[in-house]
């Protein structure tokens, strides 16, 4: 009897033991997952605004920047990540596309290959390089950051959009707060339209937000993928609330209902000097 309660006890203080850890492990790992997410978004973790097989989507991890993943879409319908200015950024050279083990769905670094679209970034190679480093820029060659854009949006009107943020937003305030992502067709009407397994988006948004305390400023843009490039980069400005409309998402869910109205409601370019940039060409014009 005395020995059958002594081994009890110590299995008791084994699983105390083991209880203990488990707790404090989780708790770090919580507080870590904490920290990741609140470097790399501003006022929330974006997530769905109401929940459908459309809409829904898990968060993944990266060097640089948060990923929602959507398992239906067999893409990101978000990307989300912070830049500010740099001056002469001398990033490495280009890093090679990954597979990413992570989106479940067999997505190669050849699965575009004669389907006449590019492998689109999401989170930018240059911008994120530039900010957090090589080892966040290889992360942005991850397949699971690429979604399919024709040629002339991907190399033209969206690249002149990403240059715009880097040298010309980004060094008007102290730091921006970048969300970007696919507007896919209504509902599951286009969701047989892929690339490999990827569906191909309609369009894709850009929200650029100034994060000052009292007054935030907001940029946010549609560009469809029929464009030619050379449009002026103002005639696809939107409000937050039409993207968050088309998306089903919902970016910011911890800003007050003022903030929100007046941030997402509306679309001004006060204190931005986009006339400055809307017309520019770009790189590869």
């Amino acid at each position: 009897m005395g020995r059958a309660t002594s081994r009890l006890r110590r299995q008791g203080r084994r699983l105390a033991l083991l209880a203990l850890f488990i707790v404090m492990g989780s708790g770090l790992w919580l507080f870590q997952e904490q920290r990741y997410r609140d470097a790399f978004t501003w006022q929330g973790v974006p997530t769905w605004d109401a929940p459908s097989l459309t809409s829904f989507h898990r968060v993944m991890r990266n060097d640089g920047y948060l990923l929602g993943w959507s398992d239906v879409r067999a893409g990101a319908v978000w990307v989300s990540y912070r830049v500010a200015a740099v001056k002469d950024a001398a990033i490495g050279s280009r890093p090679g596309f990954s597979a990413d083990w992570r989106t479940l769905w067999p997505i190669g670094t050849d699965s575009y290959s004669g389907s006449g679209y590019d492998r689109g970034h999401l989170a930018p190679n240059y911008a994120i390089a530039a900010v957090h480093g090589r080892q966040a820029q290889v992360d942005t060659f991850l397949m699971s950051n690429m979604l399919p854009q024709t040629p002339e949006l991907n190399r033209q009107l969206w690249q002149r959009l990403e240059e715009a943020v880097m040298d010309h937003f980004a060094p008007r305030f102290e730091h921006l707060q970048v969300i970007t992502g696919p507007v896919y067709a209504e509902g599951f009407t286009n969701t047989m339209q892929r690339v490999g397994f990827v569906e191909v988006p309609k369009a894709f948004y850009k929200i650029i937000v100034a994060p000052h305390p009292e007054t935030p400023l907001a940029l946010a843009f549609i560009m469809p993928q029929d464009v030619q490039g050379n449009e002026p980069l103002d005639k696809y400005l939107v409000t937050i609330d039409e993207i968050e409309a088309r998306t089903g998402l919902n970016f910011f869910p911890d800003l007050t209902p003022a903030v929100e109205q007046t941030l997402e409601g509306r679309v001004s370019t006060h204190g931005w000097a986009l006339e400055d940039v809307a017309h520019k060409p770009g790189r590869f014009q």
